[in-house]
């Protein structure tokens, strides 16, 4: 698991128990920019491996598909 999803879920596990304190929330609050960033991230991949393997492009489809896995771990 991405140490900012993780760290996401523990922040969650709090404010179910109790309000965040401002720098928690402000904490919660990078954690989903970083969060949303990498989705997006890794849904233009996607798209675009998609699109190289529509067009039979095998070297682009490789590059992306690298980019991928080191995203996704």
């Amino acid at each position: 698991m991405w140490i900012v999803d993780q760290r996401i879920c523990e922040l969650w596990t709090i404010n179910k128990r109790r309000p965040l304190t401002d720098d928690e929330m402000t904490e919660f609050i990078h954690c989903m920019d970083a969060h949303l960033k990498r989705a997006w991230e890794i849904a233009k991949l996607k798209n675009l491996s998609l699109v190289a393997s529509m067009t039979n492009d095998v070297k682009w489809q490789h590059e992306l598909c690298a980019k991928l896995e080191r995203l996704m771990g």
